[in-house]
């Protein structure tokens, strides 16, 4: 069970990774620019807080886990 677990893990990251790959040239989503991400600029330096990014990052974990119960059934 551990290593089907690992396996549909694995998969979630290669596609997510091939998904930023493609993003990234093409330019059309852009992870972490996203409206409501938060960027404070000053002479000190620069925070950024993603916070719209990684409510998009957990809903598709969110789904990627209810796709892997589903399969392992």
């Amino acid at each position: 069970m551990l290593g089907k677990l690992l396996i549909g893990i694995g998969l979630i990251i290669i596609v997510f990774g091939i998904a930023s790959m493609i993003s990234e040239r093409n330019q059309w989503f852009k992870l972490g620019h996203l409206p409501g991400d938060i960027v404070i600029k000053r002479d000190s330096g620069t925070i950024f807080i993603p916070i719209t990014s990684m409510i998009v990052v957990s809903v598709l974990v969110s789904a990627g886990f209810a796709l892997l119960r589903l399969i392992r059934r």
